[in-house]
């Protein structure tokens, strides 16, 4: 299947497309053009065949070119390619949400739909404040981040999130009243942790901090992933999150887990509130939900907060939100196709029995020239380069580029690279992975 490429566009059709998150002249002048994928390969619009490292940007978790994700969008399509969900309804909405539910870590059994990280989470924040106002602490607004953390490009995300050069341009004109916990990467107690940190765990008390400062009754929700991506792979020390959860309980503020990228087995469970045994009160998803076939995000949020909702006349609406594509049926279809998938092949826990192997060809890479760091746990995995003087990030992206030259493809972020190969990767794969990163490092000045 795919089996056709798609011809490279000339020269001058590049212009029209503004890209996100790229240096656009640079990428323009030199571009790197995907033409078709299938299992863990793309291949370019020349043939080249590059292993992909990364799982498309976190999202393709059962690899490329599934065909049963295929077919059923293809089939929903020629049945009805969009429905309201405004007053309105259509079956696979709702199985899809139960099914969701049934996978969801205990409590979270309300499910309301997105299209994206971005809009799962701006929409958890909406959801935290209403919440509160509707059970009469209307003056609880105010939110809690953490540097470092990512939480999308919407307003809401940007203002929580802590990524500076996300935040620079847009400062006057984000939410008010957002404070930053701080992060927890810290080589000097942690470089080379193999899993989770040992050191660290005391950080998650300076909530009691920011708590003491503007006062828990003001404080609608603190917000965090459990492991960060977009930072450059950030890992809980042990106890940092149920720590969070403890104080969060104790100032009765809710506590919202950002898993887009580690929802759906990117760490051996289906959602990394179940592998670290910490239940928040509103869960973020999106890209692996359906396998980036399709755009589509979920809110998961836990009962007590959909039934402080359900007051009033039944003829009223709860909460003024939502999108034109929320529960759109294509994605709807693209999400179950894709949930049978994980259930049949054991998608979602099949990173547990791979993280000792992934976890060891990681660590290898310890030793080479500019290893600051590795960092690893499920089927994520993250070296941090020495940055050069005065040109941060630049040894980073020589890295990146040069991988790609190689046939596999990593993702940079300053000068750190990061790895979650799709969930299907086996040793070969992993192996080559980390060879031709660590054959790359060695050559790169």
């Amino acid at each position: 299947m795919n089996a056709r490429l798609t011809p490279a566009p000339a020269t001058g059709d590049l212009e029209a497309f503004w890209m996100p998150f790229t240096a656009n002249r640079q990428f323009k002048a030199n571009p790197r053009l995907l033409a078709r994928a299938e299992g863990m390969y793309y291949w370019t619009s020349d043939g080249r065949e590059i292993l992909d490292g990364v799982a498309g940007l976190w999202c393709v978790n059962a690899g490329h070119g599934r065909r049963e994700i295929t077919e059923a969008v293809t089939k929903q399509l020629g049945t009805m390619e969009y429905a309201p969900a405004f007053q309105m309804g259509h079956p696979i909405a709702f199985e899809l949400a139960s099914r969701l539910a049934k996978i969801a870590p205990p409590g979270l059994e309300r499910i309301f739909f997105t299209n994206s990280g971005s809009e799962s989470v701006d929409t958890a924040l909406k959801i935290a404040i209403a919440y509160h106002r509707a059970r009469g602490a209307g003056q609880r607004v105010r939110f809690i981040g953490r540097e470092k953390g990512y939480h999308g490009v919407g307003f809401g995300g940007m203002s929580v999130g802590g990524m500076v050069n996300n935040r620079k341009m847009f400062g006057s004109s984000m939410l008010p009243g957002v404070d930053h916990l701080p992060h927890t990467l810290d080589i000097e107690h942690n470089a080379f942790s193999r899993g989770l940190p040992q050191w660290g765990a005391h950080l998650a008390n300076e909530l009691e901090r920011l708590i003491a400062l503007h006062d828990a009754s003001t404080i609608a929700a603190v917000i965090v992933e459990p492991i960060a991506g977009s930072a450059g792979v950030v890992l809980p020390p042990i106890g940092y999150l149920k720590r969070l959860r403890e104080i969060c309980d104790k100032h009765d503020i809710l506590l919202i887990f950002d898993e887009v990228i580690t929802g759906f087995g990117r760490i051996g469970k289906p959602f990394a509130s179940l592998a670290f045994d910490v239940t928040p009160d509103l869960m973020t998803t999106a890209k692996g939900l359906t396998n980036g076939a399709i755009p589509m995000g979920a809110v998961f949020a836990h009962r007590k907060i959909y039934d402080a909702f359900m007051q009033g006349p039944e003829n009223t609406i709860e909460l003024f939100h939502g999108y034109t594509y929320s529960a759109h049926p294509v994605a709807c279809a693209a999400a179950l196709a894709t949930l049978e998938v994980y259930t049949r092949e054991g998608l979602l826990t099949r990173a547990a029995s791979l993280a000792p192997e992934w976890e060891n060809a990681m660590h290898s890479l310890r030793g080479l020239p500019h290893v600051l760091d590795v960092r690893n746990y499920g089927l994520i995995g993250a070296v941090e380069l020495e940055p050069r003087a005065g040109k941060a990030g630049s040894r980073g992206f020589e890295v990146f580029l040069e991988c790609f030259e190689r046939g596999v493809m990593v993702r940079q972020t300053g000068d750190t690279i990061a790895m979650s190969p799709p969930l299907i990767v086996e040793s070969k794969q992993i192996a080559r992975i980390v060879e031709t990163l660590g054959a790359v490092i060695r050559a790169t000045p």
